[in-house]
């Protein structure tokens, strides 16, 4: 279905109200799945709501609050409460840019979370800041190991955000074959796998996406995306998760901020950035093939063509159970 911007902002919005999200929290949500629309990511976007109430199941959002349990002029931990960690790692991330702004370095980390998102939203936050930030965020163990056919980490996104003297240059990446936001839509929407990304509960290579959520995800990149894979693991440790969160629950988020003018000349720094981005876009292509790209170039492009269109495309099947949503019994207390 073909919507406008501002009607699927509307029916996000109307949506998380129905699962008892107040209207600052919908707000915070909505405006993250909206940027993964506008950037053609659509299995992270307004899909991603059904999920959320899945996860719910009628109880409504976590109601106990996020708490800093640790905290130093350079540093912070957090508490997530079991909310979403749309609203966690938007809370930790702006704890990071404050406390880097200040000491001119910060780590901050978060647990008991859940669904954190496209770390690049949140490295765009603090690259708009002037800050180079590194991002990483462990998840319920739905992807193998190199080699194996059973989970043992998460689908684990890493992400590096530098400014830049115009675009800031941001690598997001995901250390799985496929999402699990990929794998939850195709099911819901009753399409196919692609080949050689999943296995089913047996082991056995599958394109059912029911049977590779039974199952496990098969790592990005082979042994290299693998030992990526654990070391965003285990950086989730750091932020106060277990070495193997259980399904959709005790995710750790880490992010490190640091203001360049510790190590150099900041307005350099930026002008470095964009001279190096530039060099990278003009390498000759190989034969035949397209334009070189940096990191983000493809999403930024994307991003902005639907927002000229002022339109994204959504699933009638989503649009209709986003619709559907019964309002949460819990939504008063």
């Amino acid at each position: 279905m073909r919507m406008i911007l501002e009607a699927a902002r509307d029916l996000s919005l109307r949506s998380l109200g129905q699962l008892g999200y107040d209207a600052a929290q919908a707000a915070i949500i909505a405006d993250h799945l909206m940027d993964c629309e506008l950037r053609g990511l659509g299995y992270s976007g307004l899909a991603r709501i059904l999920s959320i109430a899945g996860r719910l199941d009628g109880k409504g959002p976590a109601r106990g609050p996020m708490q800093t349990l640790r905290e130093s002029p350079v540093s912070a931990r957090m508490d997530g409460g079991d909310h979403v960690g749309y609203l966690v790692a938007e809370h930790a991330t702006r704890i990071a840019i404050e406390k880097a702004l200040s000491a001119g370095i910060a780590v901050v980390g978060a647990n008991r979370t859940w669904y954190t998102g496209m770390l690049s939203y949140y490295g765009e936050m603090a690259a708009e800041q002037g800050l180079v930030m590194a991002i990483a965020s462990n998840a319920t163990p739905w992807v193998a190991p190199h080699g194996g056919t059973q989970g043992r980490f998460g689908t684990n996104p890493i992400c590096f955000a530098f400014p830049s003297a115009d675009e800031p240059v941001i690598w997001d990446i995901g250390t799985s074959a496929i999402i699990h936001a990929q794998v939850v839509l195709a099911k819901r929407l009753g399409q196919a796998l692609p080949a050689g990304v999943a296995f089913d509960a047996d082991g056995l290579p599958t394109r059912d996406a029911a049977a590779a959520l039974a199952g496990a995800f098969a790592p990005w990149g082979g042994h290299r995306g693998s030992g990526l894979a654990m070391v965003v693991q285990l950086l989730g440790v750091l932020a106060g998760s277990p070495a193997m969160p259980g399904e959709l629950e005790e995710f750790g988020y880490l992010a490190i901020a640091i203001r360049p003018d510790l190590l150099t000349d900041p307005d350099t720094f930026r002008q470095e950035v964009s001279r190096y981005a530039a060099a990278v876009r003009a390498t000759r292509p190989e034969p035949g093939g397209a334009t070189v790209r940096m990191p983000f170039d493809r999403s930024r492009a994307e991003r902005e063509r639907r927002r000229a269109e002022g339109a994204i495309d959504v699933p009638d099947a989503v649009v209709s159970a986003l619709e559907a949503l019964p309002a949460c019994a819990a939504s008063g207390r």
